[in-house]
């Protein structure tokens, strides 16, 4: 099939790879000149695992093309895929200034039928607006479909290609047919595609995420319920996980959960629900307690420096993990920029280090109130305490005697728990965690 993409960022430069990978032709549309340049250049604006493989394999062959120029793209193409930014508005409602935008342009340069797909992530009632604003532009006839992605960063190329379902939602049984031949090579090992109304399936997205952000900020709720009466969180855990209604998934207790995903669709929902006069109380509950989590440890960092509130200055902190998740740079939201705004509040001197994010941390600015090291070792030289808050692979088991050599005081805030307390004292460190007994 001749597909577009319109917006390379992290939805849409997956989907356009792994579209070329089953054999598509597939154009990927940005008005960013210099994003353009780089993936010309086999150059990948974005940290994901597998990704540069699949752009240069489809690119060489000719499968994967990538242009700025809207007007070919849209008339090389019989199906557009829209997947561009829905950032937040300040009252958390989702920006649809792109998308429509978008839409308006496919509107003036279709030359005949087309469907356009909305992959972004979109509140309810987008996939009539998307319609609206191209038919203004054009008498081509156009199909709207919603198709939300549910890719998880840092494992989005195999989440692609195989997927747990694929959601599709129009209200045309036709081109539910084309969408699902289009998606066929993903499912060979029979998960569902499901097809459903536009709205429905614009809903399905941010309740699933939602969902998924419920379990994190419940489990983190029980995890101070936790150090309060003296029980261990992991056990708990491991006490329901094992009830398949429950599962083991999204119920680590930790600083929060982050990202350009959960926080903004939780947001998108609220807000949803408000303009149809629904208040979601357990929604907005979630949200309040991931907010809160995030500065879970700064109470315990503070008291152990008997802080008394005259600050943290003279003190040396060192973070390890910037991302908001494993295997990616990814920052938006992320917890390290809360914990890190706090500390040097304070007055903290402060030492950080991320395997992939810390050009990341650059560009946001944090190299003004973070030393960023080289790597996890040399940000540990004279620290006063370790803040571990990314619980990356190459974290879970260092070298504890080098770790003692070089701070001034051997102390852990593990705000992932990924460390065995008992070794970790053992080693001669004060270790202090997420809902479990401090002793």
């Amino acid at each position: 099939m001749k597909l577009a993409v319109i917006g390379t960022g992290y939805v849409g430069l997956v989907a356009g790879a792994c579209f070329a990978e089953t054999g598509n032709h597939v154009i990927c549309m940005d008005n960013n000149e210099e994003k353009i340049k780089d993936l010309l250049e086999g150059k990948i604006p974005i940290y994901e695992p597998g990704l540069d493989d699949y752009v240069v394999r489809n690119s060489q062959k000719g499968k994967l093309t990538f242009s700025t120029d809207i007007k070919t793209t849209v008339e090389d193409s019989d199906i557009i895929f829209i997947a561009v930014g829905t950032p937040p508005d300040e009252d958390g409602s989702a920006d649809l200034s792109h998308v429509l935008a978008v839409a308006k342009a496919i509107g003036k340069h279709m030359n005949g039928p087309k469907i356009v797909v909305n992959k972004s992530t979109v509140p309810v009632g987008t996939a009539k607006k998307v319609k609206e604003a191209i038919e203004k532009e054009t008498s081509q006839t156009v199909d709207v479909v919603s198709n939300p992605e549910f890719l998880k960063e840092g494992a989005a190329i195999d989440d692609f290609m195989y997927p747990d379902r694929v959601v599709i939602g129009t209200s045309n049984p036709e081109v539910g047919e084309i969408m699902r031949e289009l998606y066929r090579p993903f499912v060979r090992t029979g998960n569902p595609i499901i097809v459903m109304d536009e709205v429905s399936a614009e809903l399905t997205k941010y309740t699933a995420n939602s969902m998924l952000a419920t379990k994190i900020s419940f489990m983190n709720e029980i995890s101070r319920l936790c150090d309060i009466v003296g029980a261990d969180v992991q056990k708990v855990r491991s006490g329901i996980g094992s009830d398949k209604r429950i599962g083991y998934s999204f119920i680590f207790p930790g600083v929060g959960y982050g990202g350009s995903c959960f926080p903004k669709d939780v947001k998108a929902l609220i807000r949803t629900a408000k303009t149809v006069g629904k208040t979601l109380s357990i929604l907005t509950a979630v949200e309040e307690v991931n907010d809160s989590q995030k500065k879970i440890l700064i109470p315990a960092i503070r008291k152990y420096y008997n802080d008394d509130n005259k600050g943290l200055k003279g003190k040396t902190l060192s973070i390890w993990g910037l991302s908001f998740k494993p295997k990616t740079d990814d920052m938006r939201e992320a917890p390290s920029r809360i914990i890190i705004e706090e500390l040097h509040k304070l007055g903290a001197t402060l030492l950080a280090h991320d395997p992939v994010a810390m050009d990341e941390a650059r560009r946001l600015g944090l190299d003004q109130k973070v030393t960023l090291c080289d790597d996890n070792y040399t940000a540990l030289k004279n620290s006063d305490g370790l803040i571990l808050v990314t619980e990356w692979l190459e974290y879970r088991e260092p070298d504890f005697e080098k770790m003692k050599q070089l701070m001034k005081t051997p102390v852990i805030f593990d705000g992932r728990n990924i460390f065995n307390p008992d070794k970790v004292r053992k080693a001669g460190f004060d270790y202090f965690c997420i809902g479990r007994p401090k002793v």
